[in-house]
């Protein structure tokens, strides 16, 4: 059975809790975070090196990138693209992005990667992820969900979709709900407002695919990492 996200005491959740804390400080370091879907092409491949979506990750690894999700899937070749990419990239931290069944988290935890990232906050994958000594990171869009994501533990939540919810959203939230969890934006983000999202309060930034224009970078991005 379960543990209830409202009962921690019956199991030990430091190592849990510490790998929560190891990503809010490798994140205030370098505060984005890439996330790519893989598409079929990706799947397919043999050898990961071969593919789109490596020379992407090549290239946010020698701009300096340090955090890169890579959304789940169920196809059998899901796993052997990311360890191909763990292989070429050690100094990466992957984590693993669209999380919204255990099978997932359970997958994520045999690769060895230490945090996910979910659309949703579930108690389910909540307890789950505790036992699994996994960071999941909670998608939130109210203050009803922040507050619940903090009483299970959460040390960060992922605000999403943020340019729905708007880049003051953060500012909104300040006052009557400090201290707030380490907010991460996600959703719809371009790399041109990256500076402006941190600004405004954000701890970390989340971009996806919209960051690469025509195979490269978006220049935005670079002067951003530069």
């Amino acid at each position: 059975m379960l543990l209830s996200t409202s009962d921690s005491g019956s199991v030990d959740n430091s190592r849990w809790r510490e790998r929560q804390r190891e990503l809010i400080v490798s994140l205030q370091a370098h505060p984005l975070l890439m996330v790519f879907r893989p598409d079929v092409q990706d799947l397919r491949a043999m050898d990961a090196s071969h593919t789109r979506l490596c020379g992407w990750i090549d290239q946010l690894a020698d701009r300096g990138v340090r955090h890169v999700e890579l959304a789940w899937s169920d196809s059998p070749r899901w796993s052997d693209l990311i360890r191909g990419l763990q292989q070429r990239h050690p100094r990466l931290r992957f984590g693993v992005a669209s999380v919204r069944c255990q099978r997932a988290l359970e997958q994520t935890a045999a690769l060895g990667l230490t945090f996910a990232m979910s659309p949703c906050l579930d108690a389910v994958l909540m307890d789950l992820a505790r036992r699994l000594d996994l960071v999941l990171v909670p998608g939130v869009m109210t203050p009803t969900e922040i507050q619940r994501a903090v009483d299970w533990g959460c040390e960060l939540v992922k605000v999403f979709p943020a340019t729905t919810l708007g880049i003051e959203y953060h500012r909104l939230l300040a006052a009557p709900m400090a201290p707030l969890p380490f907010m991460i934006a996600a959703g719809g983000l371009r790399a041109d407002g990256v500076k402006a999202w941190l600004a405004a309060g954000y701890d970390a930034i989340a971009l996806g695919r919209s960051a690469i224009v025509a195979e490269r970078l978006d220049p935005a991005l670079d002067d951003w990492l530069a």
